[in-house]
């Protein structure tokens, strides 16, 4: 098999069902969690090397599928094809969330990206997946997509900024407050609920 066709050396590649710029905002879109995908590769290899963790990098292997079932989603050219996400992986996502917020340590102020090299790659991954959730939006305003996608993806982050601090947590390693923060996370619930979130 071939690598290289030559079909895309005019600036053009294939959606499912037309042809359009390597810059039209669905390559983009689609592009980005591509990306993403490959920062979550990174954090599932990392993930693997510590036995404490080995839920997590289960975790991450499914969340890679449900990225290229993503981006698939969004190489449709034509509205009206049948779509692979639906609403069941973001409320897994959230499940997930809940239970890793519980087991870091309360935050008042917001931290700094770092502390472990696993949790400093989840938190690439947090970042590159708002990159890509912007891109889907503006995707959204010009073109039918997917809402679970959209929904997807933005629950995808919150999961990485509380994957990240639980990695820290369970490797022993501190996170480091942002010194010039104000208070600005809510007290933990007495009820094993969070009022906490990282923006989304």
């Amino acid at each position: 098999m071939r690598l290289y066709t030559k079909t895309g050396d005019k600036g053009e590649t294939s959606l499912i069902g037309g042809r359009v710029y390597k810059d039209d905002m669905r390559v983009e879109a689609y592009g980005t969690i591509d990306e993403l995908n490959s920062f979550v590769g990174l954090a599932q290899a990392e993930a693997e090397k510590h036995a404490s963790l080995a839920e997590l990098a289960d975790q991450l292997i499914d969340i890679q599928q449900e990225l290229f079932d993503c981006g698939s989603d969004l190489a449709y050219a034509k509205a009206g094809a049948p779509y692979k996400m639906n609403e069941e992986p973001a409320t897994r996502l959230e499940a997930w969330i809940d239970r890793y917020i519980q087991e870091a340590p309360e935050i008042t102020r917001f931290i700094l990206p770092g502390g472990s090299v696993l949790s400093s790659t989840l938190h690439v991954c947090r970042t590159v997946c708002r990159r890509a959730e912007r891109r889907v939006v503006t995707l959204s305003r010009d073109h039918t997509i997917n809402q679970d996608v959209l929904i997807y993806i933005n629950r995808l982050s919150d999961y990485f900024f509380a994957a990240a601090r639980a990695a820290n947590a369970k490797l022993g390693v501190p996170d480091t407050e942002y010194v010039r923060s104000a208070e600005v996370f809510r007290k933990r619930k007495k009820d094993g609920g969070s009022g906490s979130d990282n923006g989304g």
